[in-house]
């Protein structure tokens, strides 16, 4: 059935005057009566009966508009969440966080956009650069937030927060009491840090700025920053963390120290596969480009 012919019969069933119901549907009356005959046509049977002072429902009619009013209602409604999906405004965002960064300028991206995009279902989860990128590449996230620099993915990436590189060491050790320390300081103390394979790009990019006469002597591994910051605080070594990371966890026992000039800094990025975004993926590309996030603090 034409949809539009239903709303014409609708408006006439309310009116039972073919004379007002032209007037509100802003159309001529003859116009009118030849699109109520082409649904009679439609359906096969009358749903008026026509008289000098007006019209009534047939039996027939009255299911007609007892039916077109929900047809028309739920197409409406379906039609509002169309639009609304093609405008960012409804759907769903598969999105990862990366466990070195949480919190920051990340939170005041998904809120603003929670804020903006209130229809958009956020599915959120949080993993390491490596698994994220894995996930992404697989059709399985939309987006990720992942450490900079990548090695051939084939991604785009956004750039989200530059953030200093601190290194955290026992409240105990002598380097707690130093202002600054110098990568002469640290460059022959044991060192825990995550495996390489959860972010190379990143691993690769501390060592070069900590330890750029050689690797560091690593004593432990552990999965995640907090792990890390807890064998710091019991004496195991040292541990290079990024600031926002270490400061918001606030581990005791551990002091955090910045590192003289050059000050070794890591980055945050936003990645998602190259012209396959998404309505809502495109309206949290629009905030990355439009937010001052360039610190991580």
């Amino acid at each position: 059935m034409d949809l539009r012919r239903l709303r014409y019969f609708l408006v006439l069933a309310e009116e039972l005057n073919f004379t007002r119901a032209a007037h509100r549907l802003h159309i001529a009356q003859p116009a009118l009566s030849q699109q109520i005959k082409a649904l009679e046509r439609d359906i096969g049977a009358e749903l008026l009966e026509r008289g000098s002072r007006g019209c009534r429902l047939t039996a027939v009619g009255e299911v007609v508009a007892r039916e077109a009013g929900e047809l028309l209602a739920h197409a409406d409604a379906a039609q509002a969440r169309i639009r609304a999906a093609a405008g960012g405004r409804q759907g769903q965002l598969r999105l990862a966080l990366t466990r070195s960064a949480r919190g920051g300028p990340v939170d005041a991206l998904l809120t603003a956009f929670r804020t903006l995009h209130p229809d958009v279902e956020l599915v959120v989860r949080t993993g390491w650069t490596a698994h994220n990128i894995t996930e992404l590449l697989a059709g399985r996230l939309d987006a990720a937030f992942i450490r900079p620099p990548l090695d051939g993915e084939g991604l785009e990436c956004r750039h989200i927060a530059r953030e200093e590189l601190l290194v955290a060491v026992p409240a105990e050790h002598p380097l707690a009491r130093a202002r600054k320390v110098t990568r002469g300081h640290i460059a022959a103390e044991p060192v825990i840090l995550w495996p390489r394979e959860n972010a190379s790009g990143m691993h690769d990019l501390i060592t070069r700025q900590l330890w750029p006469d050689g690797g560091p002597r690593i004593v432990r591994e552990e999965p995640d920053d907090e792990q890390l910051l807890l064998s710091v605080a019991s004496g195991i070594g040292i541990a290079p963390v990024p600031e926002g990371r270490a400061r918001a966890l606030r581990i005791p026992g551990v002091r955090l120290k910045r590192v003289t000039a050059p000050m070794p800094t890591v980055d945050l990025a936003l990645a998602h596969r190259p012209g396959d975004a998404t309505p809502a993926l495109r309206g949290l590309l629009g905030l990355v480009d439009t937010l001052p996030l360039t610190s991580a603090d």
